[in-house]
């Protein structure tokens, strides 16, 4: 059902619209639209031009509350005002940049200690002292890499006669490190030598202390002791966060209301007046709402309600809310993902929700798969709210009633005695045609009866809406209405043995519709008393009047016919059981429960599927088609109810 709007223009004086949205509008569900735009009428509109207070505080309480374990499962303490509010996020700051303050420094200093231990790791494999060796007189020194390969040519032809020592640090696969050593005179010619091996310098800084390995071995324990300081001031942190956690969640949540009522100015304008300037808001309210809303503020002195009532003249179409019973709330899915109704169309949910559930009952009638379906269905829907799943219950619990209808429990169809009929077996005798599946017959009858159903509503709908071509003449108004039941009543007489009408009945039952589809736009001109001209000649008008014609009476066949799809799919499963039995031994005797289970859990999923696609392209396409166009817009409250 679809939720009657009231357009509403709420004003006051500027200063107070914080109170009115924390106050009031934030318990009621109202999609604002803009003022500036909506309200053309009023003179000396303006927009509201002030920075949100809140933003900063919140983005600081949002970041603590982040660091949380587990925010939501904390109780807030809701006793703070606002100005305690502030006052926590101020020192709750203060605190936390000092902390960070001293993690910064710490964390420079690891960074260089890490920086010092990258240099000198490599050369962990040689006994020198550092200290000495960076004071050496008489030996002039090189620490760097050079490539692997051009390591092998040095080792192989060079290292003999170049009156140098080479002292290998460690190795990766690209590059060996170490450090070369020669006397000052000779020092440029084992440059020289170097460079042409690519050797790259790498310069070590003057304060290591010891071997390279005892300087690493220091250097970690070094930055072992800066990291335990962090770690120390992380748990400082954490232990402050955690002390104030209820605060901070509810200064929070509080912030964001704070912050998200006073955003509302973005839709909001403020008009002067000779005392003082008062702001305009304006949007869509539920009926119910409005009432409730007018009652709570009508001794407020500062609140002012206007509500509009030619909405459709002056603020377009209302948005649409749906209110459906808890049963087929979740088929409102189904629904919006053809197209919301419009607020002056009728709402298909219910429509939707029975005759989805029932179709796909007949075409997966199974005692112990609907079970599965409705036990599966129901707690997914339960748990995770998945409209879905509540789907997929619902439909279960009619797959159930026909697994009893057709005497089907887990594909076994010896356990119980079918209610109604074996789908698979049972056939019926029909003049002209001879013997057809129960299930096909019944299966037609009742798509046409779904499209008569449909027809009505496409009759109300244009009702309505006033439109007089599409309730009357079209081929889902009365005049389709009245050819395609006529056609089921000639059918069920002639398949039953009955009589016929005569041939004048017949073509007033017949003809007098096609005809007034035919000219259904001159019709309706006459009716309206509208003298538009024809833009093409009458004969092309007749021309393409009659494919036209065709083309109806084609999708009266095929739609009627596209029903068919129930009484095989339903045949099918049946026939797909057969096979899973069959595969498990019963007929032997020697039954396989494995197979059995698993084939069933198959079944259950891929035809399942399959049907639920199937049955909502009959809804879409063989219903909907006819009777709904799905124009309308989506409700957006502002914000969410609160108590």
């Amino acid at each position: 059902m679809i939720v009657k709007m009231k357009f509403v223009n709420i004003s006051g004086p500027q200063n107070d619209i914080d109170r009115v949205m924390d106050l009031y509008l934030s318990r009621y569900e109202i999609q604002l639209e803009s003022a500036l735009s909506e309200l053309k009428t009023v003179d000396n509109l303006r927009p509201f031009v002030e920075t949100n207070p809140y933003k900063d505080a919140l983005l600081k309480a949002t970041q603590f509350v982040g660091y949380l374990s587990d925010p939501e499962d904390i109780v807030p303490d809701n006793s703070m005002g606002l100005n305690e509010i502030f006052e926590l996020i101020r020192t709750t700051n203060d605190e936390y940049l000092k902390v960070q303050a001293k993690q910064d420094t710490l964390k420079k200093k690891r960074e260089e200690k890490e920086a010092k231990q990258r240099v000198i790791e490599p050369f962990r494999p040689l006994n020198g002292d550092l200290g000495a060796v960076m004071n050496y007189k008489y030996i002039a020194y090189r620490f760097g890499k050079l490539p692997a390969e051009q390591y092998q040519k040095l080792e192989k032809y060079l290292l003999h006669d170049l009156e140098a020592i080479f002292v290998k640090g460690e190795q990766d696969d690209n590059f060996v490190y170490g450090a070369y050593f020669a006397a000052p005179a000779k020092i440029q010619k084992a440059d020289a030598v170097f460079r042409s091996l690519h050797f790259e310098r790498i310069e070590i800084p003057p304060d290591y202390q010891g071997t390279p390995d005892e300087a690493c071995r220091k250097l970690t324990q070094e930055i072992f002791e800066i990291q335990k300081e962090m770690t120390d001031l992380d748990r400082q942190t954490e232990e402050m966060l955690v002390k104030e956690a209820p605060k901070l969640v509810a200064a929070k949540k509080r912030l964001e209301e704070l912050a998200h009522n006073f955003d509302v100015r973005k839709v909001a304008a403020k008009v002067k007046d000779k005392k003082e300037d008062y702001y305009i808001l304006c949007g869509w309210m539920a009926e119910d709402d409005v009432e409730k809303f007018m009652a709570e503020a009508q001794n407020d002195d500062k609140v002012f309600v206007v509500v509009e009532d030619d909405h459709d003249s002056y603020f377009g179409e209302p948005p649409t809310k749906l209110d459906n019973p808890k049963l087929f709330k979740p088929f409102e899915m189904f629904v919006g993902m053809y197209g919301l109704p419009a607020h002056n169309e009728l709402d298909p949910t219910i429509f939707v929700g029975i005759t989805y559930s029932f179709i796909f009952g007949v075409m997966f009638g199974d005692v112990g798969q609907g079970l599965l379906l409705v036990i599966a269905g129901a707690l997914i829907y339960h748990f995770k709210k998945a409209p879905l799943a509540g789907i997929i219950a619902t439909a279960g619990i009619f797959s159930t009633i026909f697994g009893f209808m057709f005497g089907s429990i887990f594909g076994f169809e010896d356990l119980i005695e079918p209610l109604w009929l074996r789908p698979i077996d049972h056939m019926t005798t029909l003049p002209f045609v001879g013997k057809l599946n129960t299930v096909f017959i019944v299966s037609i009858a009742f798509g046409m009866g779904l499209i008569v159903v449909a027809m009505v509503l496409h009759i109300i709908n244009a009702m309505k809406e006033h439109d007089t071509q599409s309730a009357w003449f079209d081929a889902n108004g009365v005049a389709g209405l009245v050819f395609y039941a006529s056609v089921i009543v000639v059918v069920a007489l002639f398949m039953s043995g009955h009589k016929t009408p005569a041939g004048i009945v017949l073509f007033v039952m017949f003809g007098v519709p096609l005809i007034l589809i035919l000219f259904k736009t001159p019709l309706t001109n006459k009716i309206k008393k509208k003298a538009e001209k024809m833009e093409e000649s009458k004969a092309m008008f007749l021309v393409e009047g009659f494919f036209e014609l065709f083309e109806t009476l084609l999708s009266y066949f095929s739609n009627t016919l596209s029903f068919v799809r129930i009484g095989a799919f339903a045949v099918s499963h049946a026939a797909m059981m057969e096979v899973v039995l069959m595969l498990a031994g019963v007929e032997d005797g020697n039954t396989n429960w494995v197979i059995i289970v698993f084939g069933n859990l198959f079944v259950c999923l891929m035809e399942g599927l399959v049907v639920g696609i199937q049955v909502l392209r009959l809804e879409y396409y063989e219903m909907f088609s006819r009777f709904y166009k799905g124009s309308g817009r989506v409700f957006q409250p502002y914000s969410k109810k609160k108590n």
